[in-house]
């Protein structure tokens, strides 16, 4: 079985982000740069299913500048067999993303293709959903749990919905986007990591894939939200109501 797992370069999220002065984006110096924790997820996953299915293959994916060979590595630590790197320095819009890696796929022939459920810089949520539409394969987002079928050509998929859970059997290839309670991402072991280094990670020039990522999207401006002003502690309902009523004008 082969698995397919995008991983996306992010901020930490102990990250403090700044606009930059154009307001055109933020501020890239001194950031520390992580595999997208929803990816995390994804990638464990895969290995989980590796270890369960002799003979299975882990491929890892990213899009993006040569730093983003990083990323990679780090999933390659984790216990990925192989990469491949899209190379392009601008930031796609998730359609783009979701092109690019329907290209990927048609050469890749996975069984199944894991992604998390959103990226933390842009909290799209859109990519995945879009990946299952024009590849016309069936898709489970937002899964807590994932359950091969004895065949090899299914799977069950918990996912998780406003007010409980929701199962379903999705037959393979498909599509399934991680939550974070799907599992608990391992660490990369100092033999994994010394590994790493060895493992095949591949190139391919954007360009070369015959796919559109141009922009359909304009940003004009970025700004940080405005600074809101302290709360305060009130020692009753009554100078509660009170408040709302006379500052706040809330009721």
């Amino acid at each position: 079985m082969k698995i397919l797992v995008t991983v996306k370069r992010v901020p930490d999220p102990e990250t403090v982000i700044k606009v930059n002065p154009g307001g055109t984006g933020i501020v890239t110096d001194n950031i520390k740069w992580v595999v997208n924790p929803f990816d995390e997820y994804g990638i464990e996953e895969a290995l989980r299913i590796k270890e369960k299915v002799a003979g299975s293959e882990v491929v890892l994916v990213s899009i993006g500048g040569q730093a983003a060979q990083e990323q990679l590595r780090t999933g390659l630590a984790m216990g990925g067999d192989r990469a491949i790197l899209v190379k392009i320095d601008e930031q796609l819009e998730p359609l783009a993303v979701a092109r690019v890696l329907a290209k990927v796929v048609e050469t890749e022939k996975p069984d199944i293709v894991i992604l998390g459920k959103q990226a933390i810089d842009d909290d799209a949520n859109a990519v995945g959903q879009m990946l299952a539409e024009l590849l016309g394969w069936p898709q489970a987002t937002f899964a807590s749990k994932v359950e091969l079928g004895a065949d090899g050509k299914s799977a069950k998929v918990t996912r998780e919905v406003d007010g409980g859970l929701e199962t379903l059997a999705v037959p393979l290839p498909a599509i399934v986007t991680a939550d974070l309670r799907l599992n608990e991402p391992r660490y990369a072991s100092l033999p994994g990591i010394m590994k790493a280094r060895k493992k095949e990670m591949k190139e391919l020039a954007i360009g070369d894939l015959g796919v559109d990522v141009a922009p359909k999207v304009k940003i004009t401006k970025l700004e940080t939200p405005p600074k809101r002003t302290a709360g305060r502690k009130v020692e009753s309902v009554q100078e509660l109501v009170k408040l709302l009523h006379d500052e706040a004008k809330a009721i």
